[in-house]
């Protein structure tokens, strides 16, 4: 299915990499240098069919464009694509309505993946205003999305098992499993000062979900042996955790073993 697809970015040999990689399967291509200029010929929106965004450029930034963007038209495709960005400002572009988050370096069959895969499931059933940092829910990141969520927990001697049903750009899927050890839960008990985690289960559930997304943040790739095990607590899970320890306190969640 071939489109008009519109590249916001600051940098022309990105600009021009970009387009030639998308005209070469045959979509119809626009560009612009900055936000301002990607704001005059997105106009209304109706003119488009995917907008590339990139984060970084002077005088507007990405984010602020694409809360325009969602302004003018609420159903707009929108992928971030930035060299700079965390986990945390992809979860943020998330939340302003962008349909997927690409970090670079990424490969042109990455990109052409990606956009295939939006234009033709019309991935943009993202969530907006999240309550709480709990669950990526049907986002993407890298053109990777994680589809199914566990309903329960497989509970082992030494660990916790979750597992994750991934879609990559390619539309490949596989049955991920993401293991928690009991010293990494100990571990988390210990930071956060307290023995039982509000929500129980979905807040281990929460974290594997986080790992894993991190992991696809990382490396763009399905985690070898389709199993990722968490050995330490990151600063971007710590960042989680004391995330939605303050947002389920907010909200009076009680905690549960």
């Amino acid at each position: 299915m071939m489109s008009r697809i519109l590249i916001i970015d600051d940098e022309t040999n990105i600009r021009m990499t970009i387009r030639l990689a998308l005209q070469h399967v045959g979509h119809e291509v626009d560009t612009a240098a900055d936000g301002v200029e990607g704001l005059t010929k997105f106009a209304n929106g109706a003119g488009y069919d995917l907008i590339l965004l990139d984060q970084r450029m002077p005088g507007m930034e990405g984010l602020a464009v694409l809360k325009e963007m969602k302004v003018r038209k609420p159903d707009a495709k929108v992928v971030m694509i930035t060299a700079f960005g965390t986990i945390d400002l992809a979860v943020e572009a998330m939340k302003s309505g962008a349909t997927d988050f690409l970090r670079k370096p990424f490969t042109m069959e990455t990109l052409r993946d990606t956009v295939q895969s939006i234009i033709q499931h019309g991935d943009s059933n993202h969530p907006t205003g999240l309550e709480s940092p709990v669950t990526y829910g049907m986002t993407t990141i890298n053109g990777f999305r994680i589809l199914s969520h566990p309903n329960e927990c497989n509970r082992e001697p030494d660990q916790l098992i979750h597992e994750f049903i991934v879609r990559n750009p390619a539309g490949e899927t596989i049955r991920c499993k993401v293991i928690l050890p009991n010293y990494i839960i100990e571990l988390v008990k210990a930071l956060s000062d307290r023995e039982h985690m509000p929500g129980g289960d979905r807040f281990w559930q929460g974290l594997a979900e986080e790992a894993l997304a991190n992991y696809l943040w990382q490396n763009a790739s399905f985690p070898p042996d389709d199993t990722l095990t968490i050995t330490d607590i990151t600063t971007n899970l710590h960042k989680w955790v004391d995330a939605v320890l303050s947002a389920t306190a907010d909200q009076g969640v009680e905690n549960n073993p």
